[in-house]
C-alpha cells in the first residue's frame, strides 16, 4: 500500500539545499544561530511579549489552582458528606477559570500582533534585499523557488509564531508548577509518577532526530515544486507548441511525489508523538489510580488528593506532549527561516566606490578600453574589447549568437562588472559613478519588452513617475503607440494583466519604446527591439525609433541588419572580439564577414 511512498532513511545523504551559501553557511544552517537572528526580529516587541509571559504565567497558575480546588471540595463536601460553605467554593472556582481563559484570550492576542508584525519586517527585508541583489544572482535562480521563500516559508514562520511561543512557555511553566505541586502533595507518589519520563525523552529524541531533516527537505521540495510550476505556466505556449504536455506532466509528478514523499513520512514519524504521549498518558492514570489507591486505604492520602494526582498527571504529561509537538512545528519553522536567511545573505550587489560621483550623464560619449569578461570562471565572452562612441552617436554590434553582443549592455549598465579593462562614459570611469546615477540617464528597449499590471498610462509612465497624463500621451504620439491606445476600449487606462496579455508584441514594443521616451535618457540601448515584428509594425517602431535616437549616443544590437543600416559604426563580433568595425557601406567594402551576413540575408535567391 505504502510502495511508493519512499523510506525516511533515503533522505539522509540528500542535500538540504544545491546551491552554495558557504560563505554564510554558518549563520543559515545552524538551528540556534537561526533562533538567534529571529530572536532579533521578535526581540522589537519586548513590551508586548512582556505581557504575553505575564499573561502566560496567570493563566499556568490559575490552572493549577482548579483541580487544587475540586481535590478539597472532594474531600469537604463528598467525602465529608457536608453541603456546607459549597456555594463559595463554586463561585470561586468559576472565578478561577473566567481569569484563566481572559488571560488565554489577551495573549493570543498579543502573540498574533507579535508573530504577524515579525513576518511583516522579514518579509519586507526579504523583498527589498532581493531587489538589491545583483542581477547574476537571478540569473541562476529559479523565479518560482524565490517566491516560496516570500511567500510559504516566511507563512510558515508566521503560523509557528502564532501558536508555538506562547505553547512553549506554558507549557514549561505548567509543567515545573505541576511538579512542584506534587512533590508539595506527595513526594512518593510523584517520583513513582516521574517514572515515565525517561520514557517519554527516549522516545521524543528518538522522533525528533528523524523528523528536523525530513522537514527540511520538505520544505526544499516544496520550493522546487512552485518554481516549476512557476515556469511551467509562463512557458505555457512552448509547451503547447511542441506538444509536451505528457512530459511537463511527468516531469511535474515526479517532483510531486518528492514532496508527498518527504511530507508523509514527515507528519508521519511526528505523528507518532501524540501517540506515544497518549500511551504514556494513560499509563501515568493508571499508576496514580493503582499506587494511589492503595494509598488511601492506608491513610496516607486522601481522596481529593488522588483526584488532584490523577488530573496533574495529565498536566504533567501534556506540557511534555505539547512541547514534543511544538519541537516538530519549529523544526518546519526553522527549515523555512533558513531558507529566508539564506537568501538575505546573499551578497547584495556590489557598493558604489566611496568616491563613486553621484551626477547626471552630460553627453553620453562611450569608451570600451581593453574590457575582458566571463560568465563562468575559466571562459571570456570578452576578449579585449576596445571601441568609441563619440556623444550623439550610434554603434551596432552584430554577431552569432553567443559572440557577446548583449553582454556589451550588461557591462555598460553595470549589471556585470568587467574581469579586465574599464568603461568609460563622458571620459569618466563608470566604476567611479553611482550605479544610481548611471541608470537614472539610461533607457533600455528590450527584445522581450517587460510590462507591468496596471493600466497602459501607468506602464508607459515607469518611465518617469512625475509625468503628467498629457505628457504620458505625447510620449505615445512619438512612439507611434497613440493611434492603437486609442482604439481599445479604455484608452490608456485599459488594464494590462500577465506581462501585457490581451494585445500583441508589437504593442507591448511600442509602449516599452513610449516608456523610454518618457524618461528622456541620455544613453539609449536597443537589444533587438525589432526582432519577431510583423513588417508593419517594425514600421512603426523604426520610426519611433529613428525620433528616440535623434540627438542620443545610442547602442543598438540586432539579428536583422535593416535595423542598423543608419548606424554611425558598426562592430562585428565573433567569439568575444571585435573582427570588423565600421560603418555599413565600409564593411561592405571589406567582403568580409559582414558582407557575407548582408548578402545571406538580402540577396538570397
Amino acid at each position: 500500500m505504502l510502495k511508493d511512498i519512499r523510506s525516511p532513511f533515503q533522505y539522509k545523504k540528500i542535500p538540504i539545499d544545491q546551491k552554495d551559501h558557504s560563505k554564510k553557511r554558518t549563520k543559515a544552517k545552524d538551528a540556534k544561530g537561526t533562533l538567534g537572528r529571529m530572536w532579533s526580529y521578535l526581540a522589537e516587541k519586548k513590551g508586548m511579549l512582556t505581557l504575553v509571559m505575564i499573561m502566560v504565567v496567570v493563566s499556568a497558575v490559575f490552572g493549577l489552582l482548579g483541580p487544587i480546588v475540586i481535590g478539597r471540595a472532594i474531600d469537604h463536601f463528598i467525602v465529608g458528606r457536608t453541603a456546607s460553605g459549597l456555594f463559595p467554593i463554586l463561585l470561586g472556582l468559576l472565578g478561577i477559570y473566567v481569569i484563566q481563559s481572559l488571560s488565554l484570550w489577551f495573549q493570543n492576542y498579543w502573540m498574533i500582533n507579535i508573530s504577524q508584525s515579525t513576518v511583516f519586517r522579514m518579509r519586507s527585508e526579504l523583498f527589498t534585499h532581493l531587489h538589491e541583489l545583483p542581477i547574476p544572482f537571478f540569473d541562476k535562480q529559479r523565479h518560482g523557488e524565490l517566491m516560496s521563500r516570500v511567500t510559504n516559508d516566511i507563512e510558515n514562520v508566521s503560523s509557528t509564531l502564532n501558536t508555538s511561543v506562547i505553547q512553549i512557555l506554558s507549557s514549561v511553566i505548567t509543567f515545573v508548577g505541576t511538579i512542584s505541586v506534587m512533590l508539595y502533595m506527595s513526594p512518593l507518589l510523584t517520583l513513582i509518577t516521574l517514572i515515565i519520563v525517561p520514557i517519554m525523552a527516549v522516545s521524543i529524541k528518538w522522533i525528533t532526530n528523524r523528523t528536523g531533516k525530513l522537514f527540511k527537505e520538505q520544505q526544499k521540495n516544496l520550493g522546487e515544486l512552485n518554481g516549476y510550476i512557476e515556469e511551467s505556466i509562463s512557458g505555457a505556449k512552448v509547451i503547447k507548441a511542441y506538444s509536451r504536455e505528457e512530459q511537463v506532466t511527468a516531469e511535474f509528478l515526479e517532483k510531486n511525489d518528492s514532496l508527498k514523499a518527504s511530507g508523509f513520512w514527515a507528519q508521519t514519524i511526528s505523528g507518532f508523538i501524540p501517540k506515544v504521549m497518549n500511551t504514556l498518558n494513560n499509563l501515568s492514570f493508571t499508576i496514580i489510580a493503582a499506587i494511589g489507591g492503595w494509598f488511601a486505604l492506608k491513610g496516607w492520602i486522601t481522596i481529593g488528593s488522588i483526584v488532584v494526582f490523577a488530573e496533574y498527571s495529565r498536566q504533567f504529561t501534556r506540557p511534555l506532549n505539547d512541547l514534543a509537538n511544538q519541537f516538530n512545528t519549529m523544526l518546519s519553522a526553522i527549515a523555512g527561516a533558513e531558507r529566508v536567511f539564506d537568501v538575505l545573505d546573499e551578497k547584495e550587489e556590489r557598493e558604489d566606490e566611496k568616491n563613486a560621483l553621484h551626477q547626471p550623464i552630460q553627453t553620453g560619449a562611450i569608451e570600451f578600453r581593453h574590457v575582458s569578461f566571463g560568465y563562468e570562471e575559466g571562459s571570456q565572452t570578452l576578449k579585449h574589447l576596445s571601441f568609441t562612441v563619440p556623444a550623439g552617436q550610434s554603434i551596432a554590434f552584430v554577431g552569432p549568437t553567443g559572440a557577446g553582443k548583449t553582454t556589451v549592455t550588461n557591462l555598460l549598465a553595470r549589471f556585470y562588472e568587467p574581469d579586465e579593462g574599464a568603461i568609460l562614459i563622458d571620459g569618466i570611469d563608470i566604476k567611479n559613478m553611482t550605479r544610481s546615477s548611471l541608470r537614472k540617464h539610461m533607457g533600455f528597449v528590450l527584445q522581450d519588452s517587460f510590462l507591468f499590471q496596471g493600466t497602459i498610462r501607468e506602464n508607459i509612465r515607469y518611465g518617469r513617475l512625475d509625468a503628467t497624463d498629457q505628457e504620458v500621451e505625447e510620449a505615445a504620439k512619438n512612439a507611434n503607440a497613440h493611434s492603437f491606445i486609442e482604439r481599445l476600449p479604455k484608452g490608456y487606462d485599459t488594464v494590462l494583466t500577465q506581462n501585457g496579455a490581451g494585445i500583441s508584441q508589437g504593442q507591448k514594443q511600442l509602449i516599452s519604446i513610449a516608456r523610454a521616451v518618457l524618461a528622456d535618457p541620455v544613453l539609449l540601448i536597443l537589444d533587438e527591439a525589432t526582432s519577431n515584428i510583423d513588417t508593419v509594425t517594425e514600421v512603426k517602431i523604426q520610426q519611433a525609433l529613428a525620433r528616440l535616437m535623434e540627438g542620443r549616443t545610442s547602442v543598438m544590437i540586432a539579428h536583422r541588419l535593416n535595423t542598423i543600416q543608419r548606424a554611425d559604426q558598426i562592430v562585428v563580433l565573433k567569439d568575444g572580439e571585435m573582427i570588423e568595425r565600421g560603418s555599413h557601406a565600409e564593411l561592405l567594402r571589406q567582403k568580409g564577414f559582414y558582407s557575407n551576413l548582408y548578402e545571406s540575408q538580402f540577396k538570397r535567391a
